[in-house]
């Protein structure tokens, strides 16, 4: 009988094995296949394994610009997904996760195969072994959601990608959210046609409406082709050797030919095997049904990472490991809020966000909101890269950040500065004193933030500079444009 019954072992399940571990109690962890999870083995590390080939493609562009004889290289698909395999190998070498948590004093069972729960305290693993604990953490994780449509079997997972022997010379991708976006970029740079499709009336909708914007934009200038608002998928043939996928707009029917069809339409708990009747846990849609402190419908077992539904990203169900474990383990109740979460994706150029949308924003509160473009920073015109802008929503009452969205060059990056901001609850008059390095691009986020404090009418100003607008603000870095 152990303390702690651990199901999973990606992000969120590692974590909290070992967190039961520095808390002192018993713990076993039970794996299916292979440690590391969707993150590790198939989704994050070998897609951005590809989106650095996909800026290794892009740099390559601009060497004759700086005086570097040009020569235009080609992808060697097979290679690329050589290298993949090789890099996902190199993270567990250095993570050494199995030994990790034998030395942790962790009881592991990994490869054991489906494991289901037989009782409220027992899970029962593929080879008929039994394992009682007091207390389960449920982190079995998520998979590619399934097609609906006749013909579905044709598609293509993001998983199935990295099987791919040669690169398709055309592709659709089905799913504009950030997997779907991320996968039209990177094979875009690789030379494949691409046309990305959904049915949201936008790309991106979870994000600001300026990223989704700067991402379709800068979609058309690489020649993707961008349908959104599509009615649906009606069917997907093959022929000869070529798909047919047959799908409604607004004009009618439509159909389009290609190599490969992508399917990125979200994920869906692997809540199946579990049995989950057995231990008395409700699941809804897929997803195992949580409280704020990850409690199940059965209170001595919680549930973490994607199998929750709540916020599929590494950070956060490593967050949720910690959480449940604690809740778990102490008895306390500590809430996995995800409030302030940055995130973003790695197309080209790259976006990120923190915190409300604007629109989000505004319905909350009275807010200030600044945007400045890339083409303000020295750093962007030295490299190149002048596309993207950076927005700041602030609250006008408390001058506290309530969101920031970045599109450009190492957003992902550049969010995290506006993130740890917020969770310092800093003013933004703060943060627009903050002496950040010149020439980089995370200069722009102070940039934005003085634009906020003009705007909130805490420089003095003499009213006929107000009235000249922003170009004439007193800034080093500015564009005249």
């Amino acid at each position: 009988m152990f303390d702690l019954i651990v199901i999973g072992g990606g992000p969120a399940g590692v974590t909290a094995a070992l967190r039961g571990r520095e808390l002192g109690v018993e713990v076993a962890l039970v794996e299916r296949g292979r440690l590391g999870g969707n993150c590790t083995n198939e989704s994050c590390v070998p897609a951005r394994v590809l989106a650095k080939a996909a800026r290794l493609m892009r740099e390559a562009e601009q060497l004759g610009d700086y005086g570097i004889t040009e020569h235009r290289p080609e992808v060697d698909f097979a290679q690329l997904i050589g290298r993949t395999r090789e890099i996902i190998g190199e993270v567990h070498a250095k993570k050494q996760i199995l030994d990790h948590l034998r030395d942790s004093g962790v009881a592991t069972y990994v490869g054991a195969g489906k494991a289901r729960f037989v009782g409220p305290h027992t899970i029962e693993l593929a080879d008929g072994t039994q394992l009682s604990a007091e207390k389960f953490i449920i982190c079995a994780g998520a998979r590619a959601r399934s097609p609906g449509f006749p013909g579905g079997e044709h598609t293509l997972s993001y998983a199935d990608v990295w099987s791919l022997e040669r690169l398709p010379r055309s592709l659709v991708v089905i799913g504009g959210a950030a997997t779907g976006c991320q996968l039209a970029s990177v094979f875009a740079a690789f030379g494949a046609c691409v046309t990305l499709l959904d049915i949201a009336p936008r790309l991106l909708m979870a994000e600001d409406e300026m990223v989704s914007r700067g991402v379709a934009e800068a979609f058309a200038q690489r020649g993707i082709e961008v349908i959104t608002g599509i009615g649906g998928i009606t069917q997907l043939e093959r022929h000869a050797g070529e798909l047919e996928l047959q799908f409604s707009t607004g004009q009618g029917p439509t159909a389009i030919a290609a190599e490969a069809v992508v399917l990125a339409i979200g994920t869906t708990g692997n809540i199946e095997e579990l049995n989950l009747e057995a231990a008395g846990v409700q699941h809804e849609r897929g997803a195992v049904v949580v409280d704020n402190t990850l409690r199940t419908s059965a209170a001595h077992i919680y549930a973490a990472g994607d199998i929750t539904g709540r916020m599929p990203l590494v950070q956060s169900g490593s967050q949720q490991g910690r959480i449940a474990a604690e809740n778990a383990i102490l008895g306390v109740d500590r809430v996995a809020s995800h409030q302030i979460v940055p995130h973003g994706g790695f197309t080209d150029p790259e976006y990120a966000s923190v915190g409300l949308t604007e629109q989000a924003a505004r319905a909350r509160y009275d807010c200030v909101v600044a945007e400045v473009p890339y083409a303000d920073l020295d750093r962007a015109v030295i490299d190149g890269r002048p596309q993207g802008s950076c927005k700041l929503i602030v609250s006008r009452q408390s001058h506290k950040i309530v969101g920031a969205h970045v599109f450009g060059e190492q957003a992902v990056e550049i969010v995290q500065i506006v993130a740890a901001c917020m969770a310092a609850n800093m003013r933004v008059e703060r943060l627009a004193d903050l002496e950040l390095a010149y020439p980089t691009y995370t200069a722009i986020v102070g940039l934005t933030a003085r634009q906020v404090v003009r705007e909130l009418g805490m420089v003095p100003l003499a009213p006929s500079w107000r009235a000249l607008g922003r170009l004439h603000i007193a800034e080093w870095e500015r564009s005249a444009a």
